[in-house]
């Protein structure tokens, strides 16, 4: 388990048997590599700036591939400008020729060109962790992906996943029919979207539960066989922005340091809501009571 960067602070190195204080290294050897595959969100709430956040807290060593750019603060978007699928193929190969990425997460693409090139590199690297968060639908209703570029994340990438990660209304959109309303609705959209993946052993879809009513938050994990229940307080903040990203990011982080996926979702999940629990501190926006400020990534390096 990842030490809290506090605790390895105030716990002396048992090698330093001189007494001169040096504190406990964070980690053991070289932490795993990971990557996320995302745009650019300049506010840090979201996407691969979010994500390396992540990975750094959870004890990874972050890589990055720009496929989005926006103009963005916790107020909203204004501006999105993609780059070509040949420049985010190209960042791709670069990168995976020197550094031994062992996940990788997806996020948003933009693009159906980029969800090609994405499928095509991924399978041509023998990326077999990959963690796709199907970023299709914001928190506002907007459409993320065109029905072109949705119709590929369906049929060439999310084959590939390892985990897929939608929420409610994009894990209705990739069946073609509204999102579910119950939990007993959720249980058979997990069956169904299952039959998306590969159809072996470990491979897993986390519904999240986030758009149904009430105090309490229930995510499924479901692998074809196993569905396990997430549950989980619903905390009074308006500063959620990015908690998909977060979340996705945090599983992409831990899953080389776990023995299954259950273990690192489960550790991920905990991860979050504490995430959630602090984002007020954060205090981002210069009008936070009309602002969508993040969750709080580093809270476990910052006294609350």
């Amino acid at each position: 388990m990842i030490l809290d960067l506090m605790t390895a602070i105030a716990t002396p190195d048992p090698r330093d048997s001189a007494g001169t204080g040096k504190a406990r290294r964070l980690f053991t050897g070289a932490p795993p590599k990971v990557l996320s595959i995302a745009g650019i969100d300049p506010s840090g709430g979201a996407g691969l700036l979010a994500d390396i956040k992540t990975f750094t807290a959870l004890g990874a060593y972050g890589c990055g591939v720009v496929a989005g750019l926006t103009a963005q603060s916790t107020q909203g978007v204004t501006a999105v400008q993609l780059p070509s699928a040949e420049f985010v193929g190209t960042q791709i190969d670069t990168l995976l020729a020197d550094v031994a990425i062992s996940a990788v997460k997806t996020g948003m693409l933009g693009q159906a060109t980029n969800v090609q090139v994405v499928a095509e590199k991924l399978s041509k690297h023998g990326q077999d962790n990959l963690v796709l968060d199907p970023v299709m639908i914001a928190k506002s209703g907007d459409t993320l992906l065109t029905k072109e570029a949705t119709g590929l994340l369906r049929d060439a990438l999310i084959p590939l996943a390892r985990v897929l990660t939608p929420n409610l209304p994009e894990a209705g959109a990739l069946r073609d029919e509204l999102g579910p309303e119950t939990i007993k609705e959720m249980t058979r959209t997990c069956e169904r979207l299952h039959k998306l993946l590969r159809q072996e052993n470990n491979r897993w879809i986390l519904l999240k539960g986030g758009h149904l009513p009430g105090g309490e938050l229930i995510d499924l994990l479901y692998d074809g066989d196993r569905m396990i229940e997430l549950r989980a307080e619903r905390f009074d903040t308006r500063h959620t922005h990015g908690t998909g990203c977060a979340l996705s990011a945090a599983i992409t982080a831990l899953i080389p340091q776990h023995k299954d996926i259950p273990s690192a979702v489960t550790h991920a999940h905990t991860w979050l809501q504490q995430a959630i629990c602090r984002a007020d501190e954060l205090q981002i926006s210069r009008t936070p009571q009309t602002g969508h400020g993040p969750v709080h990534h580093t809270h476990a390096l910052c006294i609350a």
